[in-house]
């Protein structure tokens, strides 16, 4: 596929996952897909598998975020070959009443039109701070 696809299959993830659509989201992504989080937090490592991925965020950004989602702005997409560069800024409030604004660098692996991983990059400080208990 081609670089501008790879981006759009990029903005229609991003756009299903700031309105709280974890299927949206991952619509596009292979089975056996990986999601790593960078760091150290509770919720740093990686998963595999769409659908332990879509009930993990389901159910961390629904019980810990109000609307359950993240309203994200993609800033700069840079595309080579399967890999996306996403620079993006999400803004969002816990249900305790926190911001979490939180600023994003993700790596897209996108083959034949299908994510087959994401790695997360943000400040970790502020998820513990935010999202962990």
């Amino acid at each position: 596929m081609s670089s501008e696809h790879n981006k759009a299959v990029v903005r229609k993830a991003i756009d299903a996952l700031s309105r709280g659509d974890m299927a949206g989201f991952l619509a596009d992504a292979a089975d056996d897909v990986s999601f790593t989080l960078i760091g150290s937090t509770p919720l740093s490592g990686t998963i595999r598998g769409k659908s332990t991925i879509e009930q993990g965020l389901t159910t961390i950004l629904g019980q810990r975020l109000e609307g359950g989602a993240i309203a994200m702005t993609i800033e700069n997409l840079i595309a080579d070959g399967e890999y996306v560069a996403e620079q993006a800024s999400g803004v969002s409030r816990t249900h305790t009443g926190k911001d979490y604004n939180n600023t994003y660098c993700r790596v897209w692996r996108i083959v034949d039109g299908k994510i087959h991983s994401l790695t997360e990059y943000l400040d970790t400080e502020l998820v513990s701070d935010a999202l962990c208990d």
